[in-house]
């Protein structure tokens, strides 16, 4: 089945009770999977399992469980990892034989084909398998997004926007919320303003500079040999922080860093054995908090308060502090 077709069945008012979600295209996955979970009315006593978090005992009580006040169970996994048949087979069919409970897989992993069989209809499931969008399904998700967010964006602009994210709506859409704080129309100065995709190799240095616990001397250095604007180096900041977590968490879960299940693409090997390096010394809690500093920089910027380079710089002083 194919989203459209979901789209109809749910519209309809038909329900499966299990339901598998898979391919390239992580925003409307997302979108599918919260539009199944409001039309089960389950959310609330939904229980998720994330990637290693998975046990089948566990799955298996709770889609087993009874309930005397006829309470709705919603089971939700996501995982790179496929489930093993005879299990998955067994969560479908409780799922199936009780009225309130339902079955949501989200698998991330690309080796889909021995998954598809079991989510058929004779027990009230169905699998959907995404693609990665066109021009025309981008521009149309994203014009929602922006009339969602408050952003008054000409389609030109969005598309331009699009382009800069490499047409990756999850990172789209976020761009789209950031810029709601902006007053007036965003057109394409305003993106190419605030919104940054890549880091250059300058950039890099500064970057590696701070994460290494370098001396402020030696950041600020860095920092004046970019010709860069204040707005270009904060998003090469989130978004090199993004690419270490998503490191971080990698390696947590597997053990070994791999850019191309990371980041999508295959980093070359010395740039992607620093990312890891510099990944596995963060401990999970500071990257919360490095996370708050550069959205709390990031908006006192956007809001206009006070030099921006100087908040540029309180931003990468206050990470600093964090890194020690």
């Amino acid at each position: 089945m194919y989203k459209r077709d979901f789209d109809k069945l749910l519209a309809s008012g038909q329900i499966p009770k299990s339901l598998l979600l898979y391919g390239d295209n992580d925003y409307f996955i997302r979108q599918s999977a919260e539009a199944f979970i409001q039309k089960t009315g389950a959310k609330e006593g939904m229980l998720k399992l994330y990637y290693d978090e998975y046990d089948y005992q566990t799955a298996k009580n709770y889609l087993g469980q009874s309930s005397l006040f006829g309470d709705l169970n919603l089971l939700m996994v996501r995982s790179d990892k496929k489930i093993p048949k005879k299990e998955l087979t067994h969560l479908i069919d409780l799922a199936h034989r009780n009225e309130n409970n339902y079955f949501l897989y989200i698998y991330t992993g690309s080796d889909f084909r021995s998954l598809t069989s079991a989510f058929n209809k004779k027990v009230s499931a169905e699998h959907v398998r995404f693609f990665p969008p066109n021009r025309r399904e981008a521009m149309e998700a994203m014009e929602i997004e922006a009339k969602k967010a408050g952003v008054a964006i000409d389609r030109y602009a969005l598309e331009h926007l699009l382009n800069a994210m490499n047409f990756n709506l999850e990172m789209a859409a976020n761009e789209l919320r950031k810029l709601a704080i902006l007053e007036g129309p965003v057109g394409v100065k305003e993106i190419d303003e605030y919104v940054f995709s890549l880091a250059p190799a300058a950039m890099d240095d500064l970057l590696q500079a701070l994460f290494m616990r370098r001396p402020l001397p030696e950041i600020l250095h860095h920092y004046r040999q970019l010709g860069e604007d204040e707005f270009a180096v904060l998003r090469a900041l989130q978004y090199f922080v993004d690419q270490l977590f998503a490191f971080h968490a990698h390696i947590k879960l597997h053990g070994t860093p791999d850019s191309a299940a990371v980041l999508g693409y295959k980093l070359p090997r010395q740039i992607e054995e620093r990312r890891a390096a510099l990944a596995v010394k963060i401990p999970t809690p500071l990257f919360e908090k490095i996370f708050d500093a550069l959205a709390e920089g990031e908006e006192q910027m956007k809001r206009g308060g006070g030099d921006k380079e100087s908040l540029l710089f309180a931003t990468l002083i206050k990470i600093k502090s964090f890194l020690g």
